[in-house]
Parts: structure tokens; C-alpha cells; sequence
């Protein structure tokens, strides 16, 4: 069963022992001053069931994926693009970069993907919120 995403909301799923998610997680955080965004790691229990929901092949997931309101999935460099559209100005300007294919995009999406625990580590565990943090995340 999908989770219910509170109206307004999206949830990001995040690789929660990638340095770089962890940093792009905390990045959207302190960006989005509207608290539009929710979060959950693709290891936890709302990534796993959103993740089987979808079909998502856990060997292939090396991806930030966005789950909206309206049960709709979106991944790569467009979850990414997405994200960055409802984020302050001028992070919102990255949108613009919709209009690239997605081909094109996610070449590069993907590079950067592949290589992301040798150029920016990894963590033994998943993030854990502080306590102010805490009712952002989904476990």
C-alpha cells in the first residue's frame, strides 16, 4: 500500500548511506521555505513499499526518486529538476533545464550516479534526522 502524502507535500526517497543524497537531502531542507517536501530513504520501510509498488529494480536504483500527492513517480534528472523548481530563486531557475531531453539529462544524471559512493563516500547507516527534523522524515 502507497503511503498517504499530506496535500501540499512531496516525498523525496534518497540513498540514505550516499554522502551526496545525504547533502542534497539537507541541501532541500534548508531551501525549501515553503516545508513542502518530505523525506524517506530508499532502504526504509516507505521507500521499500513505494519502491515495489512501482517495479523498481533495487539492483538499478541509484536514483533520487519524487512521489507526489498524486501517486505519480518520477526519477533521475527529472526528480531532480523538480525538486529544484520548487525551491527559493534562484534554485528554482534549474527548471529550465526541463527542456533538455531527458536522453541528455539523465547521461549525465547517470554518470554521476555511478560514481557518486568513490567520489563522495559512503555511510555505514542511513541519515538520521534530529529532532526538529524528525516529522520530515518517513520511516
Amino acid at each position: 500500500m502507497l503511503p498517504d502524502i499530506p496535500e501540499n507535500k512531496k516525498l523525496i526517497l534518497f540513498d540514505g548511506v550516499c554522502n551526496l543524497c545525504n547533502s542534497s537531502v539537507q541541501f532541500v531542507i534548508k531551501h525549501d521555505k515553503k516545508n513542502q517536501f518530505l523525506f524517506t530513504s530508499l532502504q526504509g520501510n516507505t521507500g521499500t513499499k513505494i519502491i515495489n509498488h512501482f517495479n523498481i529494480d533495487r539492483e538499478k536504483t541509484d536514483s533520487i526518486l519524487l512521489f507526489t500527492k498524486e501517486k505519480k513517480i518520477y526519477s533521475r534528472s527529472k526528480a531532480a529538476l523538480l525538486i529544484a523548481s520548487n525551491l527559493k530563486f534562484p534554485i528554482n531557475l534549474l527548471a529550465i533545464f526541463l527542456v533538455i531531453p531527458s536522453f541528455i539529462r539523465d547521461t549525465v544524471y547517470n554518470y554521476i550516479a555511478k560514481n557518486r559512493y568513490k567520489w563522495f563516500g559512503k555511510k555505514e547507516a542511513c541519515y538520521l534526522p534530529t529532532p526538529e527534523l524528525k516529522t520530515r522524515f518517513l520511516d
